[in-house]
């Protein structure tokens, strides 16, 4: 059920991102061009696909907020194209392709995600259908998710800690911060905007945390144990870039215990739901299987 359930709503993400984002013939060329290569180099839609399961598991229709499902996708890409600069981690390669930097030079790779993140908000304020304070409590709560206090927030520790002896709590701030912030944001849009009750709302976030935390360290994990082939990039980016993470701060098998627990609580977060939230409960046991 998950693998159709995410195929269909991928292929639904992608068509309307596709008419979002202007097109190369669109002038000038070369920032739609930037832009588009990093957009559809072959994401997997995480924050879109949960916004909508979140959506579905409270009654509501998820593809019918693909304006801001979108624009957390946007925000997304231009999260990683910024993280690949050599200035960040100096990555060459994503998801198998290379990355912006590489293709365009950084001046433009800086310019896309740029562009990006700021053509997210117009594609999630012109959402159809939902109550204008609704929608502006939403994309706030988006706005400062991925901000200072929030994403940016969380690479800024990230940058600062390169090299560093960090602790577990900081360690779990900067990745709540630069990850799971995101996630939170992407479940509690989806459950908002379906017009979601306190309970459903404060369950879910709760899932939101534990999926951002698992998702962290199975990550983490996968930086060791993962091939470049699977990943798309060179294992091993933590240890050259000095950086801390739950398996080194840990130990590997310690880090699969704890990405155990995380799903375990994830699951417990959403005991008062029926079978309408099947396929977050899937979404979150499918971390500790992951290969990329």
């Amino acid at each position: 059920m998950l693998k159709q359930y995410c195929q269909e709503k991928g292929k639904i993400v992608d068509h309307a991102l596709a008419a979002f984002v202007p097109s190369e013939n669109v002038y000038p060329p070369k920032i739609f061009e930037a832009m588009r290569y990093s957009l559809f180099a072959g994401g997997k839609r995480l924050r879109p696909i949960l916004l909508m399961a979140a959506a579905d598991s409270i009654g509501g229709k998820g593809s019918d907020y693909l304006n801001v499902a979108c624009g957390l996708e946007m925000i997304h890409t231009y999260s990683l194209i910024h993280d690949d600069l050599p200035a960040m981690d100096d990555d060459d390669y994503r998801r198998g392709k290379l990355t912006s930097h590489k293709v365009f030079g950084e001046g433009m790779a800086i310019l896309a995600g740029d562009g990006l993140l700021t053509a997210a908000f117009t594609v999630m304020l012109a959402q159809p259908g939902v109550q204008a304070d609704v929608l502006i409590k939403v994309i706030g709560e988006i706005s400062n998710a991925a901000g200072a206090l929030g994403m940016i927030g969380g690479q800024v520790i990230d940058l600062s800690s390169e090299g560093e002896k960090i602790d577990i709590d900081t360690l779990s701030y900067m990745h709540q911060a630069k990850t799971g912030a995101l996630f939170q944001a992407a479940v509690r849009a989806g459950a908002q905007l379906a017009g979601g009750a306190e309970w459903q709302i404060a369950s879910l976030t709760e899932y939101a945390k534990q999926y951002g935390l698992a998702f962290q360290i199975t990550d983490d994990i996968l930086d060791v144990t993962g091939t470049q082939e699977k990943i798309g990039k060179p294992v091993g980016s933590d240890v050259k870039n000095h950086k801390a993470t739950y398996v080194t701060l840990y130990s590997l098998g310690k880090a699969q215990d704890m990405a155990n627990q995380a799903v375990t609580n994830a699951l417990q977060a959403l005991k008062q739901f029926g079978q309408e939230a099947d396929v977050l409960r899937e979404l979150v046991r499918a971390l500790l299987t992951r290969d990329n």
